[in-house]
């Protein structure tokens, strides 16, 4: 057994049973992949995946089992290479971060730009998608940090740290009859049409909670994951937008109006995650620091070290005055 045929298992399994589209991503060959995994299977006398014809066709309920172990040790071996590169070269490496569309559009370049300047040899990969997506690319191992506000609570192996407050504004074009400014009531937004993200991006749920708590539906008429999207079809007269107040930029956004709403809604959370067992190399602890910097080595190392449920751990921040975004 050879940690290239387990990678080879890994990878196919991940790529949707895709041996080309593995071949390609690991810049090898579809037939030495194949011939790799046939030799597992004879070693192990078990197949990994089932098959029709030349094709893949699922994973098998052993092979199930075999991937997810796989997994386990390849993420182990690179733990393993972080130790050494840690001591080998304490400024140098790789940092994965997956995040959704507003993190990465509004939150995050003034830290990427800051921290890239520190650690230049540090190659910075971010990859964007829904909060589901990204925090299961931390659970398994994908990327090192998922960067979201929905989603992660559904992921056991996540060790997740409370990072910054944010709130709501609405959004309508300057000759909107809510842009004089008056105060805003739900009863008053239910009137109108909606212009908001996804359920399930960017703290959706609790624009909804808000809603529901007064007995009111709104008339969501579209739906975006991304806040210059809804901007967009408000300048369209869709509807009202309801975005993140950071997604608004009165230098940019000159034709519309933005009405705080942070008195109709509950402020939302955003937190950082990653995998129990991640080996922290100290440019990462620097990264979280510059992001929240209430995240210090010796708070973060007190998260990792108290092994409690997340309800536990949010008690080591209970004195921690979160910022605002």
């Amino acid at each position: 057994m050879k940690l290239q045929q387990l990678r080879y298992i890994w990878e196919v399994a991940h790529h949707d049973l895709n041996v080309s589209a593995t071949a390609q991503s690991l810049f090898t060959s579809q037939p030495g992949i194949s011939k790799q995994i046939r030799l597992l299977e004879d070693e192990l006398g078990l197949e990994v995946f089932a098959r029709s014809g030349k094709h893949l066709t699922r994973i098998t309920p052993g092979g199930e089992i075999i991937v997810r172990e796989a997994g386990e040790i390849l993420r182990r071996v690179e733990g393993i290479k972080k130790i050494a590169q840690e001591f080998s070269n304490q400024r140098k490496g790789d940092l994965s971060i997956a995040t959704t569309h507003t993190q990465a559009r509004y939150a995050l370049p003034p830290v990427i730009s800051g921290f890239i300047e520190e650690y230049p040899d540090v190659s910075l990969h971010m990859h964007q998608g829904t909060p589901m997506q990204i925090s299961e690319m931390a659970a398994n191992g994908a990327v090192d940090f998922a960067i979201a506000t929905e989603g992660m609570d559904l992921f056991n192996d996540l060790i997740m740290m409370p990072c910054y407050k944010w709130n709501r504004c609405v959004i309508v074009p300057k000759d909107h009859p809510l842009a004089k400014g008056q105060e805003l009531t739900l009863e008053e937004l239910a009137e109108y049409s909606l212009v908001t993200y996804v359920f399930g991006f960017t703290g959706r749920s609790k624009l909804d909670e808000a809603f529901q708590s007064r007995g009111l539906t709104p008339k969501v008429v579209f739906t975006a994951a991304d806040a210059d999207v809804i901007k967009t079809y408000v300048r369209l007269g869709l509807g009202v937008g309801i975005i993140a107040s950071m997604a608004f930029d009165p230098k940019v956004d000159t034709d519309l109006v933005a009405l705080d709403a942070s008195k109709l809604f509950r402020a939302s959370i955003t937190r950082l995650g990653f995998r129990k067992g991640t080996f922290l190399r100290g440019y990462m602890y620097e990264f979280m620091r510059r992001f929240a910097p209430h995240l210090t080595k010796e708070m973060i190392d007190r998260v990792v070290a108290h092994q409690g449920s997340r309800s536990e751990i949010l008690e080591l921040f209970k004195d921690v005055e979160l910022p605002t975004y």
